[in-house]
């Protein structure tokens, strides 16, 4: 096995290395005076199990083609297999005709990360489940859910719970744990706050809105009672911070004790960390899967866990050829 990383989330690619015990491939990702990307190899691949490492966050096109770039020059290398390793896959969100002649993004992605000599796939929480019939070669999706579930046991310290791996600000619930509740942001999203709310063994509500335009939302009502309850909200990502935040105010106006809010991608796109710092969301927790910026780290409400241990298995597991699918429990 060999690891490559490209230059979108280099502290995470170093981090799944470390779980694996395996140095990062000699490969440099430079670009020249017009910005052209030029990749280059410095050490054998032939015959090897590629893993390529690259989140397609922003600048969302620099990184793709980074990605392709490298995958190309994999296969031209005479790689045995590459495995694409996208913590965050762009261009997700278009992953269907949304107008008259509009295009499915999604698709046209899949389709040039195939020709650029990717065999296999490796991402976590895509937008749409769909997407994974955008391929034509095996797509691994892994979920974040046990990642949150065990965060939010450690931080809420249950009894014979194991510690957490590193530190983590303490969930205290008002009336004890019972009194926890996940939150689905929109009808959308409820699949994945259901499971996180039967892997806590807790209560689920909805928050039903309309969207007048892109990037703007309106809450419109909460489908449960959340009375002196201790909501958290789940998403896949976070852009603008519009919706989360809207959300949130909207269950504080219900009557909720508090608001916090677990999302896997933490796009976090213009004044969005600005708006959750001034939003009722006492913290959000995001996963590692795009770099954090200066504004996020100096965030007092905004956190990071790591997705290295989860990434690092699968592609161990992909490597040897067993199973992924135990690592969703």
């Amino acid at each position: 096995m060999k690891i490559v990383a490209c230059n979108s989330n280099l502290p995470l690619a170093e981090k799944v290395a470390m779980e694996l015990g395996l140095p990062l491939c000699n490969a440099t990702v430079r670009r020249f005076a017009d910005m052209e990307i030029f990749v280059e190899i410095h050490e054998n691949v032939r015959g090897e199990d590629v893993f390529v490492i690259q989140s397609t966050c922003s600048p969302t096109n620099d990184n793709l083609m980074e990605l392709l770039i490298m995958l190309d020059a994999l296969r031209r290398g005479s790689a045995r297999r590459i495995t694409a390793v996208m913590p965050y896959f762009g261009y997700a969100r278009q992953d269907r005709k949304s107008g008259p002649r509009t295009p499915i993004s999604a698709k046209l992605v899949a389709n040039i990360l195939v020709e650029a000599g990717a065999n296999r796939l490796l991402t976590m929480d895509l937008h749409a489940m769909q997407i994974q019939g955008f391929f034509d070669i095996p797509v691994d999706n892994l979920y974040a859910a046990p990642l949150f579930t065990r965060d939010i046991r450690g931080r809420m310290k249950l009894q014979g719970e194991p510690p957490l791996p590193y530190d983590a600000p303490p969930m205290d619930i008002p009336g004890g744990p019972h009194n926890l509740m996940i939150v689905s942001p929109d009808v959308g999203g409820v699949v994945r706050a259901r499971q996180l709310a039967q892997r806590l063994n807790v209560d689920l509500a909805i928050i039903d809105k309309r969207r007048e335009r892109a990037g703007v939302s309106e809450v419109m009502n909460v489908i449960g009672d959340v009375r002196g309850r201790y909501c958290i909200l789940v998403d896949d990502i976070v852009d603008s911070g519009g919706s989360l935040c809207n959300a949130a105010e909207a269950l504080m106006k219900h009557g909720a004790a508090a608001v916090e809010a677990y999302v896997t991608h933490g796009v976090l796109t213009g004044s969005a960390v600005s708006r959750v710092g001034q939003s009722p969301l006492g913290m959000l927790t995001l996963t590692d899967s795009i770099m954090a910026t200066e504004a996020v780290k100096e965030s007092a409400n905004i956190r990071q866990i790591s997705t290295a241990g989860l990434i690092s298995r699968a592609m161990q597991a992909i490597s040897d050829e067993s199973s992924v699918s135990s690592l969703f429990d």
